[in-house]
């Protein structure tokens, strides 16, 4: 495994809604690489946290870079808003896209990563042929939209299912990166990232815990990458 540092990407969606611009701040200040943003067409999921004209208007206030995740049944359309937005990655969904390798097309030749996701009971054999063309492949830990949902805990095989992705990767020879998603905190951090995750999406659990400050979440955050990086090493 060559990586030797962690893409922290927190969730916007988690963030103070109603202060959006200290929140950014906030993060800009924490030293986080990127925003993650859901953009949800409430048709693919039950939820509907940011919509276009916010995005527009945040781009404005910061330079980190926009990770934006697609949860649509209409995946070009959205795309194409993005992309003329100005964002730096855009991840779609396979289960709602009938031509994926054309949807990646679409945003790599505008200089942007191109990501696709997967529900967590989605196979990774929907990413054979689609692996070397792919910057990242984003993994659901738990179903999207529910969040929210305290009971709805990260799937018993996501360390398993990072693990069984970076093999492939190893084996096709590419240089995909692995973004997850759902209840990455502190807890499951380590084993993430020993397995082979390389992008962080923060949320709840792994940044914006209750009853601590974004600061004092930030430091033990980066504690929890350092193991996981530490057990990569050890086993190169």
């Amino acid at each position: 495994m060559a990586f030797k540092s962690v893409i922290l990407s927190p969730s916007l969606m988690c963030a103070d809604l109603l202060n959006l611009s200290h929140a950014v701040r906030e993060l800009e200040e924490a030293g986080v690489d990127a925003l993650h943003i859901d953009l949800i067409d409430s048709a693919f999921s039950p939820s509907m946290p940011l919509g276009l004209e916010t995005i527009k208007q945040l781009r404005k206030q910061t330079r980190l870079d926009f990770d934006i995740h697609i949860m649509s049944v209409n995946n070009e359309w959205f795309i194409k808003q993005v992309l003329d937005i100005g964002v730096q990655r855009i991840a779609f969904h396979y289960e709602t896209s009938l031509h994926p390798d054309r949807l990646v097309n679409l945003i790599k030749k505008e200089n942007v990563e191109a990501g696709i996701a997967l529900n967590p009971a989605t196979s990774l054999t929907t990413l054979d042929y689609l692996l070397p063309s792919l910057d990242y492949a984003l993994l659901m830990l738990i179903n999207p939209g529910f969040a929210g949902d305290k009971s709805e805990q990260q799937v018993p095989y996501a360390e398993e299912k990072v693990r069984q992705l970076r093999a492939k990767i190893s084996a096709a020879e590419a240089d995909t990166a692995i973004q997850v998603d759902g209840r990455v905190s502190f807890a499951t951090i380590p084993g993430l990232i020993a397995a082979g995750a390389t992008n962080l999406v923060l949320g709840s659990t792994g940044l914006f815990v209750a009853g601590h400050t974004l600061k004092e979440n930030k430091r033990t955050l980066d504690q929890t990458v350092a193991e996981g990086l530490a057990r990569v090493e050890i086993r190169e």
